[in-house]
């Protein structure tokens, strides 16, 4: 998502300066394309880690900066150590340069739904309940951050992502996932009981839209946070559905145990962010995923 951001960002003739640091997560390869994409947008990348170098020079001047950067997901092998230093070490990091400069940035905290726990339908006022070492440290990252405007200063928004998908997706994603076994006939791993777990997936240019919505409104977003996704939910096996009716081929389902700190039911309260920002996602499911399918298959040749 952040590259689809950087280059909205550079659209509205902003000078944009990304930062990645190209973790082994997923492929390099992957980071590295879409950074040779960006930079033919006029976006430059600078290769940092937030929780160990030094980002003066990355944020000299900054008038804005959108804080991406996670140890995202769920993925079987990340240790609670990955996602502290990651979410919670790297955001600390990254206020504190923030907070150091005489003119301080404003700064988008980007957070997920998965910090209210099992089900995410409720509005920002709801008392969160992470079941997951990546919800836990996103919201322990979140609350640093609206700390750090209360003590020092630095004006701060933070906004919750629901399940966002659309081109440029990471591998491991569900319906990135999904079409690429699908198109290459091979085996979807789905975890036992998910095919009924409701959802209300976002399109990547809507949760964009919706950042950007924040930038228009700083001055009334300082020290809040917002419901940034779709509020129509979908079950994940009417996704399925949707995916093998574009493609006009059946997945071929291999069903895994449960999987610990998943959630089962989502759909984005938005009434606050529709009030305040303006912010209405417009695309439907069907529509994102013809999208996405389209980019998937220019780009892998299927």
């Amino acid at each position: 998502m952040g590259s689809h951001l950087c280059e909205r960002l550079a659209s509205r003739n902003y000078n944009v300066v990304g930062v990645d640091s190209f973790s082994d997560y997923y492929p390099v390869w992957m980071k590295e394309r879409n950074t040779r994409e960006l930079a033919d947008a006029g976006v430059p990348v600078e290769r940092l880690d937030l929780a160990c170098d030094k980002l003066e020079g990355a944020l000299a001047d900054a008038e804005l900066v959108f804080h991406l950067a996670a140890q995202p997901g769920m993925a079987a092998g990340v240790s609670a150590d990955a996602y502290v230093r990651n979410n919670l070490g790297a955001t600390h990091a990254l206020l504190e340069a923030c907070a150091s400069y005489k003119r301080r940035p404003f700064l988008v905290n980007i957070s997920t739904s998965s910090v209210y726990g099992r089900c995410a339908t409720a509005a920002e006022t709801a008392v969160p309940a992470p079941i997951s070492y990546y919800g836990a440290t996103k919201l322990a990252a979140e609350q640093l951050a609206l700390a750090y405007g209360h003590e020092r200063g630095l004006p701060v928004c933070s906004t919750r992502l629901f399940s966002v998908y659309g081109p440029r997706e990471r591998p491991e994603k569900f319906y990135m996932k999904l079409i690429s076994s699908i198109l290459h006939g091979e085996e979807f791993p789905l975890y036992d009981g998910s095919q009924h777990h409701k959802r209300a997936y976002t399109f990547v240019d809507d949760a964009v839209a919706g950042l950007l919505a924040v930038l228009d409104h700083r001055d009334q977003c300082a020290g809040e946070i917002f419901n940034i996704g779709s509020d129509i939910e979908t079950t994940t096996r009417r996704g399925i559905e949707i995916v093998e009716e574009i493609l006009g081929r059946q997945a071929r389902l291999r069903l895994l145990p449960p999987r610990p700190g998943d959630q089962s039911h989502t759909r984005a309260n938005i009434d606050k962010a529709r009030t305040i920002l303006g912010f209405v996602p417009h695309t439907a499911l069907a529509d994102g995923l013809n999208s996405q399918i389209a980019w998937y298959k220019k780009r892998f040749n299927c």
